[in-house]
């Protein structure tokens, strides 16, 4: 039995992500973009050494280096945990750039059980 949270189509979407997440957008108008995979880090070296391209990712940084790593990595989107709210360069990056962000009150754990049990058995 799928989750009501995520759509019937068999991909995950950030729409679902926002969803399941009670997620706020900051920036992105179309959250219909599938996800890949999900990771959830803090140090961007990770990001850049184990990410792959279409990767959603949750972390508590909130800083335009996130937003440069989501470039070079092609990350399909970033969503910032802890009700952390990113800083007007931080989303004039991520527009320009075409990244979408969000972010959750939930922590990253709490987040990323969430998206775990969401999409297991896919």
């Amino acid at each position: 039995m799928s989750d009501p949270g995520v759509s019937k189509t068999g991909a995950v979407t950030l729409a679902d992500v926002r969803g399941l997440l009670e997620a706020e957008v900051f920036c992105g108008d179309d959250l219909s973009v599938g996800i890949g995979q999900i990771g959830a880090a803090d140090l961007m070296s990770d990001v850049l050494a184990l990410s792959k391209p279409g990767m959603l990712l949750l972390t508590g940084l909130v800083t335009t280096q996130v937003v440069r790593t989501a470039i070079v990595v092609d990350l399909c989107g970033i969503v910032f945990v802890r009700g952390k709210k990113p800083g007007d360069a931080v989303l004039a990056l991520a527009s320009e750039s075409g990244i979408p962000v969000l972010g959750t009150a939930l922590t990253m754990f709490e987040a990323a059980g969430k998206l775990y049990v969401a999409t297991s058995g896919r």
